[in-house]
């Protein structure tokens, strides 16, 4: 894996024995004891993972909140300093470029973190139409990112960060210290579970990773790798970029209604959202489905309703928690009933599942 990028984190991962794998151009761990015993351990304790291959652009200047306002799904002229708030970027056509997390550092100051496979693609789109008058920094080389998700992650976290350092509430931001060295907190985070995302320079990851793994340790805080991390969201029916979302696909298909503001603001994309609400009459839909014969559903497999092919997994996985095989997928919008029996088409076998509401989790 030489020639792929490597995290500030690395020498760690390897030092813990984690399993290395390729992932949007990085060697990223995707697990360490087992993906099971990690996912456990968020849902009843807490895990430290390493996502700093996510990209981090920022935009500055007199201009910015408006240059964002029209790249993004989301209001966000009204969110205050030090919030963030979630939404999508769309191409001309309604397609989903990327789902982004806002956050607002002051009044003209602003932050995106973006998937990490998007991260040149986002900082391209966002220069070439943001205006010579804004700022756009792709800091994402010279910034680590490390998410603490679980029940004890606020317990264990206040343990390690500096006195008078505070946490932030959901969806909020706080500017900490650990060790004296600045950590941005977000009350964030991508597994269902209640945690913080901790943003900080490169150079100050692997100390702020091994406190935290040291002042948990008494916690049964273990870090974690992708494959927890996938399922974790996928319990929480959290889109990933690449399987749910692509340019082919719509926020409204996508079933983020709630994180489009109204059409008529007229941001990128809005245009060709309200044709083709009109034009497409059985327009796909986003599906969770269990399945209720032994199985486990994949990315790519067929859905089958009534022995014909109406769609595919899009996600699928044994959900731990549930114990249960779940998943997400695409049909045609007349189909996507709740309660609906449908198939999932394994090696050539009708395999059965059933529609069910999303999240798996309450």
């Amino acid at each position: 894996m030489s020639e792929l990028r490597r995290t500030p984190l690395h020498e760690v991962h390897l030092r813990l024995g984690a399993r290395m794998v390729p992932f949007a151009g990085f060697a990223m761990p995707v697990q360490y004891e087992s993906i099971r015993a990690e996912h456990e351990a968020v849902r009843e304790r807490a895990g430290l993972f390493d996502v700093s291959h996510m990209g981090q652009i920022h935009l500055s200047g007199p201009r910015a909140t408006e240059a964002l306002e029209s790249l993004v799904t989301c209001e966000i002229a009204s969110l205050g300093v030090d919030r963030a708030r979630y939404g999508l970027m769309l191409d001309e056509s309604g397609g989903c470029l990327d789902d982004v997390m806002v956050t607002r550092l002051a009044e003209d100051v602003w932050f995106l973190c973006v998937n990490a496979s998007n991260v040149a693609k986002i900082a391209a789109w966002t220069h070439a139409r943001a205006g010579a008058d804004v700022l756009v920094e792709d800091r994402s080389d010279a910034t680590a990112l490390l998410a603490l998700q679980g029940p004890a992650a606020a317990r264990v976290l206040e343990g390690v960060l500096d006195a008078g350092s505070s946490l932030p509430r959901r969806f909020r931001i706080t500017h900490a210290r650990q060790g004296g060295r600045g950590v941005l907190v977000s009350g964030t985070g991508y597994t269902g579970s209640p945690g913080f995302e901790l943003y900080t320079q490169a150079e100050h990851a692997v100390p702020l990773f091994e406190a935290i793994l040291e002042a948990g340790a008494s916690a049964g805080v273990v870090p974690a790798g992708l494959g927890a991390r996938d399922t974790l969201r996928l319990e929480a029916a959290l889109p990933l970029y690449g399987h749910e979302l692509d340019e082919q696909t719509t926020p409204f298909e996508a079933g983020l209604d709630r994180f489009v503001k109204p059409l008529e603001t007229g941001f990128v994309g809005a245009d060709a959202l309200a044709r083709r609400a009109g034009a497409e009459p059985d327009p796909k839909r986003l599906i969770g489905f269990e399945m209720t014969e032994r199985g486990i559903a994949r990315a790519d497999y067929e859905i089958v309703d009534a022995g014909r092919v109406v769609g595919r997994v899009t996600s699928g996985a044994p959900s731990p928690t549930l114990g249960k095989s779940i998943g997400l997928g695409y049909v045609p919008r007349s189909l996507a009933r709740t309660g609906r029996a449908i198939a999932i088409r394994i090696r050539g076998r009708d395999v059965a599942a059933v529609i069910v509401e999303t999240p798996f989790l309450s």
